[in-house]
This record gives structure tokens, C-alpha cells and sequence, in this order.
């Protein structure tokens, strides 16, 4: 009896462990934290020395900083799409924003043929939300709920003002579909973390993973009087609520980081920073990187970026090679205990055996960018950068090894060079598709190269 008993016992406790390796705790809380339009130099660990970012500072020094940590796309939508599935959004015609003055059907945003990152956690177990910016895509059918989030609590449009006005239907806060009072929301950094932090605190045995997107920084420029009283020895106004702005993302990360301690989750939690693109060309510090949202220079593109997971990951590094933010979705999906190979539509590869040693070799020898389907167009491989530059009118190159803030242009002469990154991108690009629909950046861009050489011709004007 007492051997069957035991035998009994030892079979539940397999199966339980089975159960609990499978659902449990033993997997990562994962929380991807995302800001809109914020400067490579808008960050302490980044360099900036005018923005109290101690929070956010403090949480690199724990983990990696990413120092040529990329995104997939120079502005907002499209940065999101390939970041949430993975894969670069010119494989399913994501190049643009969504347009401005039309109301847009289920035809515009990512596709629910595509498979986010929430989809494939959720087959391993996690319960997850989705808080703050949507941008994936106007219409109702195409709302977080419907890409895999059990909660949301959010915005579905671009932007949207900090005291939760509601302007039309994608500029209105909504929790799991229901408008939320206006009366009930104060500043939407402060209300997004709030909401975040209800959710970490919630009792529950399953992991969890929150996609956590700021609007911060993006205008419109507004900002409390306790983030502005951080930021007045700030001179130039429009910086001084900028910083505000973005000292409100580090004092609410801050909080999110103290709930982790609170509940002792931290230890086992995997949390990402990053920016949805390059900084904003008003008030936003990209230095010491040429360009801004927008463009495929460096600025436009390369991040502040950083990974913590104290349990795994070994605080105080630097890593210096090229990594995007496609590489996410792999890198969650294996610390789940899932094989990413197995989602072979994945452009992204898994950061985990690099930044822990495991692997010597660089994750990626090459990457990729695409606006406005060939409007404008960006390759990096190995030392080399070429740009199809539409702002410039012209196809420029550098060596970014010894000309990492693109300085100087070396397309002359090096017509060998060219092809091969010009073969590399006709290869990259047969996979992709036409861009589904088009958003007025092609047009944009023209007017602010326009603006840009009138007003420097006027300062030669002695008149």
C-alpha cells in the first residue's frame, strides 16, 4: 500500500511539474516598455546630461544596453508592426502610417493573418495586455483584443493629447473595448502605468506580457507642473517640456519597477526599453547621430535600447553589435520555452546565446529598411551603409566603422561596393510587397528639404 501511495505521489508530482513548466511561474514575466519619437540622447545611459532619467538608468545598469540597437522603420505604424510580429513589415505591405483625413476600413493596419508576439505567448500560457498607443490599425476590427491581448487599456489612433480628451473614435481611451470616462483619467503616462501596475499586482498563475506603449514624448508638448518643476533649469522652453515629458516615462517606470520588487517578481521578469523610432525633428536630442524621424540616417533609426532579466541576463554590459527589434519576438518566445524556429515567418533571431556569451559570432551580418515601398530605401551590411536617400536625392554610402555619424558620403568610387549592397536589397525586397496604402510622408519629406535649403540660403542674405 504504502509503496503504491508512493508511487501515486510521485506520478502527481511529475504531472504537476509538467503542468507548471508548461503554464507556470517558471516562465518570464515579460513587459515590453515602448516610447513614441524619443532621441538617442534623451536617456541618461544614452549620454543626456539635461533629462532626469535616474529610473531608467538604473534599470540599464541591471541588464544590456543595446548600443546599435535598431527598430524596422523610421515612424510610428510601421515600427509597431514589425516589432510586434517580428517580421519586417514590407512583407506584408505595412510601409506606412495610416492615412490621416479618411475614415479607414479593416484593410488598413496589420492584418490579423499575421501572428503577433501576444498570439504566440498566449499558446504558451501568458495572460496579456496591451497598454497605451495602438496604431496598428483604425478600425475595430483590427484592435488589440483581436490580435491576441486579453486587456487593453488605450488609444487606438497615432496621438492623442496627455488628459485624455476625446477627440473621435481613435482618439478616445478605451478599457477591453468600453470608452472609459474622461473624469477618470488625469495625465495618460501617469493613467497608463496605474493601469499596468493593476495588472502586474493581479493574482494570477500564469505569467504574464505587457506590451506597455507610451505616447511619450510625442506632441502635443504637454506636461504636469510636478514633471515640470524636474526640468526647469531647462532653458529652451520647448526642450524643458519635452523633458518633462519624458521624465514622466522615467518616473513611472520607476513605479513599475518598484510593484516587480513589491510582488517579488522581479527577479524572473524580462523587461525591454526601447523607442518606437528616432526622435522627433522638434525639441528631441538624436546626437550624436545624423537625422531624425522620419529619415534612415542613424538618427532616424538606431534607438535608445536596453534588456533586462536578472535572473538570466548579467547587469553592466554594453553590447555593440547590430540588433533590431525584430529580434524580440524570437528572443520571448525561446525564454518561454517555446522554439522559435518552429515560426518560420520570423526576420528576427534570438538575442539570448549573444548577450550571454553563448554564441561568439554577431546576430545579424546585415539589415534592412524600406518607406514608402521604394521611395526611400536603407541597407546596412558589415561596415557599410547605403542610403537611397529621397531628402538628398541621392543613393549615398558610408563606412560606418570609421564614419559612424555618416559624415561623410563615399559613393564616389566605390561602384563595386554599391552593387553589392544594391543586389543584397533587390534580394531582401522580392520577398516584400507593394505598400497597401499610402500615407503623405513621400510628400512631406520633399516640403522639409525645401524648408531646409530656403531657410539656409536666406542666412546668406546680407540685405
Amino acid at each position: 500500500m504504502n509503496f503504491r501511495k508512493r508511487t501515486l505521489g510521485l506520478l502527481f508530482l511529475i504531472l504537476f511539474t509538467s503542468i507548471n513548466n508548461t503554464f507556470g511561474q517558471d516562465k518570464p514575466n515579460i513587459i515590453v516598455i515602448l516610447t513614441d519619437d524619443q532621441g538617442w540622447a534623451d536617456v541618461g545611459f544614452n549620454g543626456s546630461t539635461d533629462i532626469p532619467t535616474q529610473n531608467l538608468d538604473r534599470l540599464a545598469s541591471q541588464g544590456v544596453v543595446f548600443t546599435n540597437g535598431y527598430v524596422s522603420h523610421p515612424y510610428c505604424s510601421p515600427s509597431r508592426a514589425g516589432l510586434l510580429t517580428g517580421r519586417y513589415q514590407a512583407r506584408f505591405g505595412h510601409d506606412c502610417n495610416m492615412p490621416y483625413h479618411q475614415e479607414n476600413d479593416a484593410t488598413v493596419g496589420t492584418p490579423l493573418s499575421e501572428k503577433m508576439m501576444s498570439e504566440a505567448l498566449k499558446e504558451q500560457g501568458y495572460r496579456t495586455s496591451a497598454i497605451g498607443k495602438w496604431h496598428l490599425g483604425d478600425h475595430p476590427d483590427l484592435y488589440p483584443p483581436n490580435q491576441g491581448f486579453d486587456h487593453w487599456f488605450g488609444f487606438p489612433g497615432g496621438g492623442m493629447n496627455y488628459w485624455g480628451k476625446s477627440k473621435n473614435d481613435i482618439q478616445t481611451i478605451y478599457r477591453n473595448g468600453k470608452v472609459v470616462p474622461e473624469n477618470e483619467l488625469k495625465y495618460l503616462t501617469d493613467d497608463f502605468t496605474d493601469e499596468a501596475i493593476k495588472y502586474i499586482s493581479k493574482k494570477d498563475d500564469k505569467p504574464f506580457f505587457m506590451y506597455l506603449a507610451y505616447n511619450a514624448p510625442h506632441s502635443p508638448d504637454q506636461a504636469t507642473r510636478e514633471y515640470l518643476e524636474k526640468t526647469k533649469h531647462i532653458e529652451y522652453a520647448g526642450r524643458s517640456i519635452y523633458a518633462a515629458m519624458v521624465n514622466a516615462v522615467d518616473n513611472n517606470v520607476g513605479r513599475i519597477d518598484s510593484t516587480l520588487v513589491a510582488n517579488n517578481i522581479k527577479d524572473n521578469t524580462i523587461i525591454v526599453f526601447l523607442s518606437d523610432n528616432g526622435g522627433r525633428i522638434e525639441h528631441a536630442d538624436n546626437r550624436p547621430y545624423r537625422g531624425h524621424k522620419g529619415m534612415l540616417f542613424e538618427g532616424g533609426i538606431k534607438v535608445p535600447f536596453f534588456m533586462t532579466w536578472p535572473k538570466k541576463i548579467k547587469e553592466n554590459q554594453h553590447y555593440q553589435n547590430i540588433v533590431s527589434s525584430l529580434d524580440l519576438f524570437p528572443t520571448f518566445l525561446n525564454a518561454a520555452g517555446a522554439k522559435a524556429k518552429k515560426e518560420k515567418q520570423l526576420d528576427g533571431v534570438d538575442l539570448l546565446p549573444y548577450i550571454t556569451n553563448k554564441v561568439k559570432s554577431a546576430p545579424h551580418d546585415e539589415l534592412f529598411w524600406r518607406s514608402s515601398g521604394n521611395f526611400e530605401y536603407a541597407v546596412r551590411k558589415g561596415d557599410y551603409k547605403l542610403y537611397k536617400s529621397a531628402y538628398k536625392n541621392k543613393t549615398l554610402l558610408f563606412n560606418l566603422k570609421k564614419d559612424s555619424l555618416e559624415r561623410y558620403d563615399i559613393s564616389d568610387g566605390n561602384s563595386k561596393i554599391i552593387a553589392n549592397l544594391e543586389a543584397a536589397y533587390k534580394k531582401w525586397d522580392a520577398k516584400n510587397i507593394d505598400p497597401n496604402w499610402l500615407d503623405p510622408h513621400a510628400e512631406n519629406v520633399l516640403k522639409e528639404e525645401k524648408r531646409w535649403e530656403h531657410t539656409r540660403k536666406k542666412s546668406t542674405n546680407s540685405n
